[in-house]
């Protein structure tokens, strides 16, 4: 594997740990095939063991997923173990994640257990997994701050006991890059047994360094495998991001020496569907995915590109999912030409029904809008997707008010489990009037903690992508609507939130 960099992708399990990121099984599966298609080498798809749904999640995505390692995470303990093996049974390949803490800190304060405890449990729990699964992958968690010497026992242990992947997180994001890399390296030097097992790295975002923590921990460090999450998605400021990392190694190919097994023109189609499942919009300025990853305002850098476009751009906007050719469909488009450009797009639907329903969709909004872009597809067919199994709510229709001087008011009709609702309100503005008037029905009881709007395109007659975030008793929820109205986008995102509380799925936070 020498030549080989491994892609492990943890968006369903580190990256569902966002606040109100928390998906439902189906949207786990749908982005799972979305990765498999990306050619993900492994998916870790949920910790098992945190929750009934949680091992559904992983069970659905073991049995569909053919292609790419399904991996869930577990605790250095033979119920978690158990409970993971037991979720992998059905898949073509399948990996056992196990961590436990190993910094002085974590030791004392989180686990309250000796080193030498620590050590006798991750052991245990290593020879444990390997008579359940042939692929073993160990996690020293906060490895980073972990005491060398006690970290080299530690994982020589584990590596003697069968695991074939040591994975060494910077929890906490407080690496940099040339310590970072040279930790990783001084561990493979110490530890004998180190040629035995892959070596991985997996670093927070705390700092703004994960992307260049893992590349260094990976170029010094010799490590083989980078755990990452579509758009740097993960609690507090994120992990590691997939696309920065993949075409950081692809364009810079003279420096890393690496192959990776990603095809990146399905980059694109699987932020934009992270995206769209979870609430968290993509900031025009991200690298690769972001709105203006390959515009141009410049006069110079205009002039240079048209002349020859690699003297301003180091990656074809098209390799990563981008289209040249921005402007597709219109209202007088078929069915056929709507599936052809999905399939050019990297989207693939899991039914007819789906199909259907999302072409319905298109059909509807290319009534009231004259381009249908590129964005405007990939948002309506994820909205689609979001909206397909939760049907506590519906948006019916909104109408509302709003004059100067005078206070905005608005009618909301939606469905509540099928029958159909109304609600009424005045507000401050439009938007206010709209989710107070549904509120004034279903008596959610709700806090706003986030409302924020991001335009799909570049026009006035941009579709508007809004996100609301709610929390209710402990849980945070994101919901997320589409519409050129902005008023009606704002409430599909308020019933999509709703929608989402109703849920009674928990999920428990594990870090590794």
């Amino acid at each position: 594997m020498a030549d080989q960099l491994i892609i492990f992708d943890t968006t369903l399990r580190d990256g569902e740990q966002s606040p109100g990121a928390s998906m439902t099984k189906d949207e786990k599966l749908r982005i799972a095939r979305q990765l498999e298609r990306l050619k993900v080498d492994v998916i870790e798809a949920g910790f098992a063991a945190s929750s009934n749904g949680d091992f559904e999640a992983v069970q659905s995505i073991a049995g569909a997923i053919k292609d790419s390692t399904v991996c869930s995470l577990s605790r250095a303990n033979d119920r978690d173990i158990s409970r993971a093996a037991e979720a992998l049974k059905g898949a073509v390949r399948s990996r056992i994640h196990t961590f436990i803490a190993t910094s002085p800190l974590h030791m004392e304060k989180k686990l309250r257990m000796s080193p030498e405890q620590v050590l006798e449990q991750a052991k245990l729990s290593v020879r444990f997994a390997r008579n359940l699964c042939g692929d073993i992958e160990f996690s020293p968690e906060d490895g980073y701050r972990s005491d060398v010497d006690f970290l080299c026992r530690v994982l020589e242990t584990v590596i003697a006991e069968g695991a074939t992947t040591i994975n060494v997180p910077d929890t906490v994001g407080y690496a940099v890059p040339e310590l970072y890399g040279n930790f990783i390296k001084t561990l493979r030097e110490r530890i004998p047994n180190s040629d035995k097992a892959i070596w991985s790295v997996h670093c927070h975002n705390d700092l703004g360094m994960a992307v260049a923590n893992s590349l260094a921990g990976v170029k010094i460090g010799g490590a083989r495998q980078v755990e990452c999450t579509i758009n740097g998605l993960g609690e507090r400021a994120g992990n590691c991001s997939l696309e920065e990392v993949v075409m950081a190694v692809k364009t810079r190919k003279d420096y890393f020496g690496l192959e990776v097994g990603i095809d990146t023109r399905h980059i694109l189609p699987a932020s934009r569907m992270v995206s769209q499942t979870t609430g968290f919009v993509v900031q025009p300025n991200k690298a690769v995915v972001g709105a203006n990853a390959f515009a141009h305002a410049s006069g110079i850098h205009q002039d240079g590109v048209l002349k020859a476009r690699d003297t301003y751009e180091i990656m074809r906007a098209e390799d990563v999912g981008w289209s040249a050719n921005k402007i597709v469909l219109g209202k007088l488009s078929g069915r056929n030409a709507f599936k052809q450009r999905l399939q050019e797009l990297g989207v693939q639907l899991d039914s007819e029904s789906e199909a259907n329903a999302a072409f319905a969709k298109f059909k509807e909004l290319a009534d009231r809008k004259s381009e249908i872009l590129d964005e405007d597809i990939l948002a309506l067919v994820s909205d689609e997707a979001v909206t397909q199994h939760q049907e506590t709510f519906r948006l019916v229709s909104l109408r509302q008010h709003s004059e100067t001087g005078e206070r905005p008011h608005a009618e909301v009709v939606f469905t509540a489990e099928g029958k159909e609702v109304r609600g009424s309100s005045d507000g401050n503005g439009p938007v206010d009037a709209s989710l107070k008037a549904i509120e004034s029905y279903v008596k959610s009881g709700a806090e706003m903690v986030l409302y924020s709007v991001n335009a799909i395109s570049g026009s006035t007659e941009s579709q508007g992508e809004v996100t609301v975030r709610l929390q209710n008793a402990g849980r945070v929820v994101n919901g997320v609507g589409a519409d050129p109205d902005i008023v009606v986008a704002s409430a599909k995102a308020y019933l999509s939130a709703l929608n989402k509380l109703q849920s009674k799925a928990e999920r428990v936070a594990a870090q590794g």
